[in-house]
């Protein structure tokens, strides 16, 4: 079923995007890592599908698609983890930490939901919490050209959208010290969402266009 479905998908993407993909090399062929993404829009998470062939992979999504009968029913077979996104959800929490441990793969978009305004939104520190106390690496992901209304714009007009799927390389962050918590987290989150817009063209940059470490980060590149 699975291997149909993404047939499917895949099939499906086709038919409205043109997907370039870059840095597949990036991803690492085995073991458990993070891949944190920006989300544009509702065609993001099934470029997944689209882009890997890996079935040990799950992705954190928004409680209230749970609600729509064939969407729990894909989330059996996509590896869906359902979470509540305005109030601490330690059921989904502790099962998302349980599959790392035992060697999945996490996809997840730390900015938490889509962006309402085609751009990167300020990111969350769930992902940089995972990441340092697991000591998994992240491989982050920048998407373009995703986004709801020029996806759907395009489809209007009987055409195909140009979509870009950017792999960066893999980096770890160090383990979470008891001082400043909240100070490192915010730290870590930016550096994931930096090395994020480093794969994505100016105008989806968002809130950190300007950031100081995505301007280190695009210098040294």
């Amino acid at each position: 079923m699975r291997d149909i479905l993404r047939w499917i998908l895949r099939r499906l993407i086709d038919l409205v995007a043109r997907v370039e993909i870059r840095g597949r090399e990036n991803l690492p062929k085995e073991g458990a890592f993070i891949i944190a993404t920006n989300h544009l829009g509702m065609l993001d998470v099934t470029l997944l599908y689209y882009s890997i062939d890996r079935w040990d992979v799950f992705v954190p999504v928004a409680e209230k698609w749970e609600d729509i009968a064939v969407l729990r029913w894909l989330g059996r077979y996509l590896n869906f983890v359902f979470i509540d996104r305005f109030h601490p959800d330690l059921k989904a929490m502790r099962m998302m930490i349980s599959l790392m441990e035992k060697g999945h793969t996490l996809v997840i978009a730390p900015e938490g939901t889509r962006s309402r305004v085609g751009s990167m939104i300020e990111g969350k520190p769930g992902v940089s919490y995972l990441a340092a106390k697991l000591g998994r690496p992240i491989v982050p992901i920048g998407l373009a050209g995703t986004e709801d209304n020029a996806i759907f714009g395009n489809l209007r007009r009987l055409r195909r959208s140009s979509v870009l799927i950017n792999a960066g390389k893999p980096f770890s962050l160090p383990p979470l010290a008891s001082k400043d918590r909240d100070a490192t987290l915010k730290e870590y989150t930016d550096e994931i969402m930096c090395r994020i817009a480093a794969l994505i063209p100016e105008k989806y940059r968002g809130v950190y266009a300007q950031h100081p470490r995505l301007k280190e980060l695009l210098a040294a590149a």
